[in-house]
């Protein structure tokens, strides 16, 4: 199959492409990029307007399958991942059971190999059940296909089995993806410890909780070697401890959310709405802005969403008694660049240094650029699209956005996996792909 793309506006730092031009593409792989391109036959579309980027890839996302399939499963989940505009993703391992063999590592590829509208790869836990006591069989997943290890959900709350962890995955050229969260300064924690925890009356989650963690696995990653990956960072103090860690030579990324940088704390009011309720939990203002601080100086390595979809009855529940968690994967993009892009606050090749290059060099995954010889995984995004975010545009199962309401501008239009159109002008394609 052959595949023009004309007058679009493609971006990719990684070669320093920045123009208006043409990309012609063949049998699912890039075969030309430049101006007054031809072919004798296929399909041609006009992008006049809209920016290609390579492919977004969101490193942190649930796909809740196998096991709550009711929240959302990979089908589902990865429609929504095409719809936001990506073409890869990274599911967490605290499915039921937990991603901790090599044997549900295959279910979860061969299942989105069937059904999926995007590319999945699959993190396996660090300790059997995520329950921080043993070693998972890493081995066995990584031969299974597993790109990288996390507990996400809870961390590993001992210093000495994430050392164990991390010289296990350091073997295998992985890197250990770190939910930074003590449970004995956390507790019964709802949201963030402060003013508006106790107005409200809801247990506070102490940011001290989550900044321990950081220092203790930066350290353990320079004992062993293994490269760490902080999760979805929350506070100032935090992402300046990354920042000495790369200053001083650690092995060290970590990764932020748009809800940790367009939301906070004040946003969660005596209407008690737990769609605001997330883990971490969202911060101060001054922590968000300095998040923002940080992808813009370079310390911010990638922007993910923690996609966590829920159903509808388990947010309706009280403040306490509802999951953490919120869906995100449909509205990162225009709040990026909505927020970020069109205001001047980062550049397009930020953006793709943040949600390309970095997720997949991190994750070890292929390399996607926009050069000949490159495999065709492409997002369109229509900079000034206006859009507002109702349940009602979701393809995920689950509706619990902390945006809803919210006008966004940006939106992905197209996008492309292996040269396959899996969303065209907006709508997600029936036809299939090849993973």
């Amino acid at each position: 199959m052959a595949l023009l793309l004309k007058n679009v506006h493609a971006i990719d730092p990684q070669v320093g492409l920045d123009e208006v031009c043409e990309i012609l593409i063949r049998d699912g792989v890039i075969v030309e990029v430049g101006h007054d391109l031809t072919m004798e036959k296929g399909v041609e579309r006009d992008l006049g307007g809209k920016v290609l980027v390579p492919g977004l890839v969101d490193m942190h996302v649930h796909l809740r399958d196998p096991g709550f399939e009711y929240k959302e499963d990979i089908e589902s989940g990865t429609r929504a991942a095409a719809h936001g505009g990506f073409t890869d993703v990274c599911c967490m391992p605290n499915t039921k059971p937990i991603i901790d063999t090599g044997a549900i590592v295959e279910y979860v590829r061969s299942r989105a190999a069937e059904v999926g509208k995007c590319r999945v790869h699959v993190s396996g836990a660090c300790t059997k059940g995520e329950m921080g006591e043993a070693l998972s069989e890493m081995g066995d997943m990584v031969a299974h296909g597993a790109v990288m290890f996390t507990d996400d959900g809870r961390g590993v709350q001992s210093a000495g089995m994430m050392r164990r962890v991390m010289d296990y995955a350091a073997q295998f050229g992985c890197a250990v993806s770190s939910h930074c969260q003590d449970e004995s300064l956390v507790g019964t924690g709802q949201i963030n410890e402060g003013a508006v925890s106790t107005r409200l009356g809801l247990a506070g989650w102490p940011a001290t909780g989550e900044e321990i963690q950081i220092v203790r696995d930066i350290e353990i990653s320079k004992l062993t070697g293994c490269p760490i990956h902080i999760q979805h960072l929350s506070s100032a103090h935090g992402l300046d401890l990354v920042r000495r860690g790369k200053q001083d030579g650690a092995k060290v990324t970590c990764e932020v959310t748009p809800h940790h940088m367009f939301l906070n704390e004040e946003f969660i009011g005596d209407d008690y709405n737990t769609n605001m309720k997330v883990n971490p939990p969202l911060r101060s203002a001054e922590d968000a802005a300095a998040i923002i601080e940080g992808v813009v100086d370079g310390t911010v390595d990638c922007i993910v969403t923690d996609h966590a979809p829920h159903a509808d009855y388990e947010k309706a529940r009280e403040f306490e008694n509802a999951p953490f968690g919120m869906t995100g994967i449909e509205t990162s993009v225009g709040l990026i660049v909505g927020n970020l892009v069109n205001n001047g606050v980062i550049t397009w090749q930020r953006m793709v240094e943040l949600m390309s290059v970095n997720p997949r060099r991190i994750l070890g995954i292929d390399r996607v650029a926009l050069e000949p010889g490159c495999r065709a995984d492409l997002t369109v995004i229509d900079p000034e699209l206006k859009w507002t975010v109702t349940e009602g545009e979701f393809e995920s199962r689950a509706k619990n956005s902390g945006f809803l309401g919210w006008e966004l501008t940006g939106r992905a239009t197209d996008v492309y996996v292996g040269g396959y159109a899996t969303m065209e002008d907006g709508v997600i394609t029936d036809e299939p792909i090849h993973l």
